[in-house]
C-alpha cells in the first residue's frame, strides 16, 4: 500500500473536512503590472479561402493581473479529487502526490474543473488564462516564431510543413521536474518555457482577412461561426492545439483520449 505524503494528507484534510471547514489557502500568486503585448493570435487566418500570413494583435492589460507564480502541483489537484471536485486523472498519473512537482495528465475539463473547485474553496475567482494573458506572463520567456508566408498557397503539405517549422516542435527535455528548474522571469513566474505546457480559455478560430488587410474575428466562442471549441490551446515554448481529451468513448468522439504528461494547468484569479 502507497502511502500519501504529509503535504497531501494536509490538503486532503482541508479539502475533506467538515463543512464549516476553514476555506482554502490561496495559491501562490504573481501580480503583473498595467501593460501591453503585440503576438499573433491563436488559430489560423484565411484569404479568399486560402491560407494567409496572420496579422500581430495588441493586448492592453490596463490594470494587470494576477497569476499563478507556479503550476498547480499533484498534491494540490490530488486534494480536489478526493473532495470530488476533480475526476481521477488516468493510470499513468493517478498517484502522483509530489508537492514540488506539476499535476500533469490534465484535460481541458480537468483544467475547468480544478479553476472552479478552487473558485468555490478560497472564495475568489480564478479561471484559465487568455493565450495573451499567458504570453504577457511568460515576458522574456515568450520567444514567439515569426508569422510563416505561404507563397504556395494551393499546396496544403507545403503549408503544413511550413508551419511545423515555424512552431519548433522540437522538445529537448520532457521531464516533470520540481518548480523553478526552468528558472523564474523577471515578472516572477516559474517554468513559462519548461516542458509543461498550460491550457488557456482560447479556442482555436479562424479568420478572414478583410479588405484593409486585419484578420476578422468570426468570434473564439464555441457558438459563433469560426470558433471551435473541439480544438483547445496550450501554450508552452510554442502554441499548441489540442482536443480536450474526452475519457468517455460515447460522448467524446474524435477527442478520445489520454491527455499527454506534458499538459498542466496555471490559473489567473481574476479581479472582482
Amino acid at each position: 500500500m502507497r502511502f500519501l505524503s504529509i503535504a497531501v494528507l494536509s490538503l486532503l484534510t482541508a479539502a475533506c473536512g467538515p463543512a464549516d471547514r476553514a476555506r482554502l489557502d490561496l495559491p501562490e500568486l504573481t501580480r503583473l503590472p498595467a501593460g501591453e503585448l503585440r503576438h499573433l493570435p491563436p488559430g489560423e487566418v484565411l484569404q479568399d479561402g486560402f491560407p494567409a500570413t496572420p496579422v500581430p494583435r495588441l493586448a492592453r492589460f490596463p490594470k494587470g493581473f494576477s497569476i499563478m507564480t507556479r503550476q498547480v502541483s499533484q498534491a494540490e489537484y490530488a486534494a480536489c479529487v478526493v473532495a470530488g471536485g476533480c475526476k481521477a486523472l488516468d493510470a499513468g498519473q493517478r498517484r502522483a502526490s509530489a508537492s514540488d512537482r506539476p499535476a500533469v495528465g490534465i484535460s481541458w475539463t480537468d483544467a475547468h474543473a480544478y479553476a472552479a473547485w478552487l473558485s468555490a474553496g478560497t472564495g475568489q475567482q480564478f479561471r484559465l488564462p487568455t493565450y495573451a494573458e499567458w504570453a504577457y506572463a511568460a515576458g522574456e520567456a515568450f520567444r514567439e516564431a515569426p508569422a510563416t508566408a505561404f507563397p504556395d498557397r494551393e499546396d496544403p503539405a507545403r503549408r503544413w510543413l511550413a508551419e511545423y517549422a515555424q512552431q519548433g516542435r522540437e522538445q529537448e527535455d520532457d521531464a516533470v521536474r520540481p518548480f523553478g528548474a526552468y528558472g523564474v522571469n523577471a515578472g516572477g513566474v516559474k517554468d513559462m518555457a519548461g516542458s509543461v505546457w498550460d491550457w488557456t480559455s482560447d479556442c482555436h478560430v479562424r479568420r478572414e482577412l478583410t479588405a484593409a488587410g486585419e484578420a476578422s474575428d468570426d468570434g473564439s466562442p464555441a457558438d459563433a461561426p469560426g470558433g471551435n471549441c473541439g480544438i483547445r490551446v496550450a501554450a508552452g515554448r510554442h502554441i499548441a492545439y489540442l482536443p480536450d481529451f474526452i475519457r468517455n468513448p460515447k460522448n467524446g468522439a474524435c477527442s478520445v483520449s489520454v491527455p499527454p504528461a506534458n499538459l498542466g494547468v496555471r490559473l489567473v484569479m481574476q479581479t472582482r
